[in-house]
Protein backbone atom coordinates (compact mmCIF):
# COMPACT_ATOMS: atom_id res chain seq x y z
CA UNK A 1 0.00 0.00 0.00
CA UNK A 2 1.09 3.56 -0.52
CA UNK A 3 1.84 6.04 1.97
CA UNK A 4 -0.70 8.15 0.06
CA UNK A 5 -3.66 5.36 0.15
CA UNK A 6 -6.08 6.00 2.58
CA UNK A 7 -6.99 3.20 4.26
CA UNK A 8 -10.72 1.57 5.19
CA UNK A 9 -12.15 1.27 8.60
CA UNK A 10 -12.13 -2.70 8.62
CA UNK A 11 -8.24 -2.39 7.80
CA UNK A 12 -7.49 0.36 10.58
CA UNK A 13 -5.74 -0.50 13.92
CA UNK A 14 -7.89 -1.42 16.69
CA UNK A 15 -6.00 1.73 18.93
CA UNK A 16 -6.67 1.94 22.80
CA UNK A 17 -9.80 2.82 25.27
CA UNK A 18 -7.13 5.42 27.20
CA UNK A 19 -6.00 7.94 26.38
CA UNK A 20 -1.86 7.79 25.09
CA UNK A 21 -0.49 10.75 27.43
CA UNK A 22 -1.58 12.99 30.50
CA UNK A 23 -1.34 16.76 28.84
CA UNK A 24 0.95 19.65 30.74
CA UNK A 25 -0.51 23.30 30.68
CA UNK A 26 0.06 25.28 27.10
CA UNK A 27 3.97 26.12 27.42
CA UNK A 28 3.10 29.30 26.17
CA UNK A 29 -0.13 30.30 27.68
CA UNK A 30 0.09 28.18 30.78
CA UNK A 31 -3.37 27.43 30.49
CA UNK A 32 -5.36 23.74 30.72
CA UNK A 33 -5.53 22.92 26.62
CA UNK A 34 -8.19 19.89 27.79
CA UNK A 35 -10.02 22.93 29.59
CA UNK A 36 -13.86 22.80 27.96
CA UNK A 37 -14.60 26.06 26.00
CA UNK A 38 -14.93 29.25 28.06
CA UNK A 39 -17.64 31.81 27.82
CA UNK A 40 -17.41 33.76 23.98
CA UNK A 41 -14.76 30.75 23.27
CA UNK A 42 -15.01 28.54 20.27
CA UNK A 43 -12.44 25.83 18.82
CA UNK A 44 -12.01 24.90 15.19
CA UNK A 45 -9.43 22.03 14.09
CA UNK A 46 -7.40 22.25 10.93
CA UNK A 47 -4.75 19.97 9.36
CA UNK A 48 -2.24 21.59 6.81
CA UNK A 49 0.99 19.24 6.89
CA UNK A 50 3.31 18.78 9.88
CA UNK A 51 2.00 19.87 13.19
CA UNK A 52 4.67 21.57 14.61
CA UNK A 53 4.89 24.36 12.21
CA UNK A 54 0.57 24.64 11.98
CA UNK A 55 0.49 24.69 15.72
CA UNK A 56 3.15 27.98 16.20
CA UNK A 57 1.55 29.63 13.12
CA UNK A 58 -2.07 29.75 15.08
CA UNK A 59 -0.69 30.46 18.79
CA UNK A 60 0.79 33.56 17.48
CA UNK A 61 -2.43 34.97 16.04
CA UNK A 62 -4.34 37.77 18.09
CA UNK A 63 -7.66 36.10 20.00
CA UNK A 64 -6.44 32.84 19.94
CA UNK A 65 -6.58 31.67 23.57
CA UNK A 66 -5.03 27.99 23.17
CA UNK A 67 -4.21 25.89 20.63
CA UNK A 68 -2.69 21.90 20.62
CA UNK A 69 -2.13 18.75 18.20
CA UNK A 70 -3.58 16.05 17.50
CA UNK A 71 -4.63 13.58 15.66
CA UNK A 72 -8.45 13.52 13.85
CA UNK A 73 -10.56 12.33 10.68
CA UNK A 74 -9.72 8.58 11.13
CA UNK A 75 -10.59 5.44 13.01
CA UNK A 76 -7.98 3.88 15.30
CA UNK A 77 -9.41 5.36 18.87
CA UNK A 78 -6.64 6.99 20.43
CA UNK A 79 -3.52 6.33 18.24
CA UNK A 80 0.29 7.11 18.95
CA UNK A 81 2.63 8.90 16.53
CA UNK A 82 4.49 6.21 15.56
CA UNK A 83 0.97 4.54 14.38
CA UNK A 84 -0.72 7.67 12.68
CA UNK A 85 2.49 7.51 10.91
CA UNK A 86 2.34 4.15 9.46
CA UNK A 87 -0.59 5.50 7.61
CA UNK A 88 -2.66 2.51 9.40
CA UNK A 89 -4.92 5.44 11.73
CA UNK A 90 -6.53 6.86 8.97
CA UNK A 91 -5.82 10.12 11.36
CA UNK A 92 -4.55 13.41 9.85
CA UNK A 93 -1.61 15.94 11.94
CA UNK A 94 -4.45 18.53 13.17
CA UNK A 95 -4.53 21.83 15.13
CA UNK A 96 -7.07 22.28 17.85
CA UNK A 97 -7.17 26.20 17.70
CA UNK A 98 -9.11 27.87 20.36
CA UNK A 99 -10.55 31.96 19.96
CA UNK A 100 -12.02 34.42 21.68
CA UNK A 101 -15.08 35.30 19.30
CA UNK A 102 -15.29 38.74 20.62
CA UNK A 103 -11.23 39.26 19.86
CA UNK A 104 -11.20 37.07 15.90
CA UNK A 105 -13.30 35.49 13.79
CA UNK A 106 -13.52 32.60 12.14
CA UNK A 107 -13.22 33.93 9.04
CA UNK A 108 -9.66 35.78 9.84
CA UNK A 109 -8.52 32.31 11.11
CA UNK A 110 -9.38 30.25 7.97
CA UNK A 111 -7.24 33.18 5.96
CA UNK A 112 -4.81 32.24 7.75
CA UNK A 113 -5.42 28.10 7.42
CA UNK A 114 -6.25 28.68 3.13
CA UNK A 115 -3.04 30.75 3.48
CA UNK A 116 0.05 29.04 4.77
CA UNK A 117 -0.34 25.58 3.60
CA UNK A 118 -1.17 24.20 -0.16
CA UNK A 119 -4.51 23.07 0.07
CA UNK A 120 -4.07 21.32 -3.82
CA UNK A 121 -1.25 18.76 -2.82
CA UNK A 122 -3.85 15.70 -1.45
CA UNK A 123 -2.01 13.08 0.69
CA UNK A 124 0.90 15.46 1.43
CA UNK A 125 2.38 19.21 2.02
CA UNK A 126 5.70 19.77 0.12
CA UNK A 127 8.03 16.85 0.86
CA UNK A 128 5.81 15.26 3.93
CA UNK A 129 4.41 12.67 2.10
CA UNK A 130 1.25 10.46 3.34
CA UNK A 131 -2.11 10.23 4.52
CA UNK A 132 -1.25 11.94 7.56
CA UNK A 133 -0.57 15.37 5.83
CA UNK A 134 -3.71 15.51 4.54
CA UNK A 135 -5.72 19.12 4.75
CA UNK A 136 -8.36 19.38 6.14
CA UNK A 137 -10.93 21.25 8.06
CA UNK A 138 -13.27 19.85 11.19
CA UNK A 139 -16.10 21.45 12.27
CA UNK A 140 -18.21 21.64 15.84
CA UNK A 141 -21.55 22.53 13.99
CA UNK A 142 -23.15 23.04 11.04
CA UNK A 143 -22.87 26.89 11.15
CA UNK A 144 -18.88 26.61 11.09
CA UNK A 145 -19.19 23.60 8.83
CA UNK A 146 -21.34 26.62 6.08
CA UNK A 147 -18.06 29.19 6.65
CA UNK A 148 -15.52 26.53 5.85
CA UNK A 149 -17.11 25.50 2.51
CA UNK A 150 -17.88 29.41 1.64
CA UNK A 151 -13.86 29.92 2.27
CA UNK A 152 -13.03 27.02 0.09
CA UNK A 153 -14.79 28.86 -2.91
CA UNK A 154 -13.25 31.86 -2.12
CA UNK A 155 -9.55 30.67 -2.28
CA UNK A 156 -10.64 28.45 -4.85
CA UNK A 157 -11.37 31.64 -7.10
CA UNK A 158 -8.18 33.07 -5.82
CA UNK A 159 -5.99 30.13 -6.84
CA UNK A 160 -7.21 30.51 -10.18
CA UNK A 161 -5.17 27.62 -12.71
CA UNK A 162 -3.11 26.62 -9.69
CA UNK A 163 -4.94 23.50 -9.17
CA UNK A 164 -7.71 22.15 -7.21
CA UNK A 165 -8.19 22.35 -3.68
CA UNK A 166 -8.56 18.88 -2.22
CA UNK A 167 -9.00 19.72 1.52
CA UNK A 168 -11.18 17.61 3.42
CA UNK A 169 -14.12 19.46 5.24
CA UNK A 170 -16.37 18.08 7.57
CA UNK A 171 -18.00 17.68 11.15
CA UNK A 172 -15.21 17.02 13.99
CA UNK A 173 -15.71 13.47 14.80
CA UNK A 174 -13.04 12.78 17.45
CA UNK A 175 -9.84 14.59 18.59
CA UNK A 176 -7.14 12.87 20.25
CA UNK A 177 -4.30 14.95 21.68
CA UNK A 178 -0.68 13.79 20.32
CA UNK A 179 2.02 12.92 22.92
CA UNK A 180 3.43 15.43 25.21
CA UNK A 181 6.56 16.09 23.53
CA UNK A 182 4.12 17.37 20.28
CA UNK A 183 2.67 19.99 22.17
CA UNK A 184 4.21 23.20 21.37
CA UNK A 185 6.86 21.61 20.33
CA UNK A 186 8.41 24.68 18.34
CA UNK A 187 8.01 26.36 21.27
CA UNK A 188 10.35 23.85 23.05
CA UNK A 189 12.29 23.38 20.42
CA UNK A 190 12.80 26.71 18.57
CA UNK A 191 14.95 24.97 15.92
CA UNK A 192 13.33 22.57 15.37
CA UNK A 193 11.80 21.43 11.87
CA UNK A 194 8.98 23.44 10.27
CA UNK A 195 7.54 22.29 6.90
CA UNK A 196 4.87 25.48 6.95
CA UNK A 197 4.90 26.55 3.49
CA UNK A 198 1.92 28.01 1.32
CA UNK A 199 0.98 28.86 -2.70
CA UNK A 200 2.06 32.20 -2.64
CA UNK A 201 -1.54 33.35 -3.08
CA UNK A 202 -3.29 35.97 -0.49
CA UNK A 203 -7.17 35.07 1.06
CA UNK A 204 -9.48 37.32 -1.02
CA UNK A 205 -9.89 41.05 1.25
CA UNK A 206 -13.72 40.55 3.12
Amino acid sequence: MRKTDMISEAEALPGRANAIAIMEPHFIYHNDITAPLAEHEESIIVGLGCFWGAERVFWQLPGVTSTSVGYAGGYTPNPTYEEVCSGMTGHTEVVRIVYNTKLTTLTAILKVFWEKHDPTQGMRQGNDVGTQYRSAIYCDDDKQLTLAQATKQQFQQALGNKGDIQTEIRLSDHYYFAEVYHQQYLAKNPNGYCGISGTGVCFPPQ
